[in-house]
């Protein structure tokens, strides 16, 4: 009887053994699915965010192409309309200046048949002689103001438009910082922040920059303005009416 009394509590501190173990085993399950689990959560999240810097990344890249695209668009619009107006400027100077000669060939006409009807032979002649000199001086002046009046033209008009491509660039880089900044965060923020207020204070110093306006001639001091002298001899024979330098 004691015999059976020693083996039935054996039985049951056996029982309790096994029951102790499978609960320090469940226990030590149960640690390193949590570990397990955590490690994987923490890889994920990991991934997660490398993916999220990526494709932030890759759309930040596209935008930048997006806006050197439409920039190099942009200055190439820019630089056919000024090379158009170059073009019309020339156009338009030449019909000028064809035409002031037309006008000098038809007044020196005019004279000629005026001196023809009033004049002798030998006065027409010399009449002639003069006003062949002054139709020369005429179409040379004339052209010569026509050129520089075009000239002036030309370089107000090329420092607009480089004014207007400088503008135009400014203010597309200044968007593409202001979609970074929607994207960025921290540090980099604050740099981009610093970028964007430099772009607007260049914008801002773009726009106040004047633009020069066609030259004007010196004048002198205050005194009695000295006598223009004439650059080229005086050709006209004595008496003729028409000689500018008698």
């Amino acid at each position: 009887m004691a015999e059976q009394k020693e083996s039935s509590v054996l039985f049951s501190l056996k029982e309790l053994m096994n029951l102790e173990e499978d609960r320090i085993k469940q226990e030590e399950d149960d640690r390193k699915r949590k570990e397990e689990e955590a490690l994987r959560a923490k890889l994920d999240g990991e991934r997660k965010a490398r993916e999220a810097e990526e494709t932030r990344l890759r759309a930040a890249e596209e935008e930048r192409r997006v806006q050197e695209q439409r920039s190099r668009e942009e200055q190439a619009r820019i630089d056919a309309i000024r090379q158009g107006e170059v073009e019309k400027a020339r156009l338009d100077a030449e019909n000028a200046a064809r035409m002031e000669a037309i006008r000098h060939q038809q007044e020196h006409e005019r004279q000629l048949v005026h001196m023809k009807e009033t004049s002798g032979k030998k006065k027409l002649t010399f009449m002639i002689a003069g006003l062949a000199v002054l139709f020369v001086a005429g179409a040379i002046g004339g052209g010569i103001a026509i050129k520089n009046s075009m000239d002036d033209a030309d370089r107000v008009r090329a420092e607009k438009v480089a004014l207007e491509a400088k503008l135009t660039e400014l203010d597309s880089e200044k968007k593409r910082i202001q979609l970074e900044i929607e994207k960025a965060s921290g540090e980099e923020k604050e740099r981009l922040m610093k970028q964007l207020a430099d772009k607007e204070r260049e914008i801002a110093s773009a726009k106040t920059t004047p633009v020069a306006g066609p030259a004007k001639a010196r004048t002198g001091g205050p005194g009695p303005a000295a006598k223009p002298k004439s650059d080229k001899p005086c050709n006209c024979q004595p008496g003729d009416p028409l000689c500018s330098c008698l």
